[in-house]
């Protein structure tokens, strides 16, 4: 479990597809007690991954066909922005709103405007469906950074984001028609579990 509050931003060391899998390897911004051990997960632009090695100062992850095929992961180059989050330990504040680190679609940025001074508005695109969950001031994770929706029209919604989390996430090296990927609220999601048929549009 996470909170959408990236802690780090590390950039991609290796990535090897291995038969229909492959290996990610990003430089460790944490060191001592404060490292993930072998078997820790960590969300990684908001999909949870298992550390596979312990190798100091390295976090190593090994990608299923699974998450290739439901992540834009598949098209990591050396060098690219990854967002970070270690597990949520019981105790610990919720700064952001619960995360799964389970990717539920992938979006799109549509455009950004804005500068430092005022803040910038991201304009996102979602997946068909997706955009029931589109709740006006409703949370939403996009690449593993907890946001909240404004302005939801259709499959589109807008997000402010301030200078810190420009500077402190991918979201600063991002520009128009980036993949990003979405996990939609979990309270919404377990809404229309148990309540099939429900609209959850009709709450904006």
């Amino acid at each position: 479990m996470f909170t959408g509050i990236v802690e780090a931003v590390a950039r991609v060391r290796a990535f090897e597809r291995r038969g229909d899998g492959a290996r990610l390897v990003v430089p460790s911004p944490w060191s001592g007690s404060e490292e993930p051990s072998l078997g820790d997960s960590v969300a990684v632009c908001g999909c949870c991954l298992t550390v596979v090695e312990g190798e100091p100062g390295a976090l190593t992850f090994d990608l299923s066909a699974e998450t290739l095929r439901l992540t834009r992961f598949g098209g990591l180059a050396e060098g690219a922005p990854l967002n970070l989050e270690r597990a949520l330990r019981l105790g610990d504040r919720l700064g952001g709103h619960l995360v799964s680190g389970h990717v539920d679609g992938i979006g799109r940025v549509v455009s950004i405007d804005g500068d430092r001074e005022g803040g910038w508005t991201y304009r996102f695109e979602v997946p068909a469906g997706f955009e029931r969950y589109l709740i006006e001031k409703g949370s939403v994770t996009i690449d593993g950074i907890s946001l909240t929706v404004v302005a939801p029209s259709a499959r589109e919604f807008e997000v402010a984001v301030i200078p810190a989390t420009f500077d402190h996430t991918n979201l600063g090296t991002a520009r128009p028609g980036d993949r990003v990927h979405l996990e939609a609220d979990q309270v919404g999601k377990w809404i229309e579990r148990l309540f099939p048929g429900s609209d959850a549009s009709g709450l904006r």
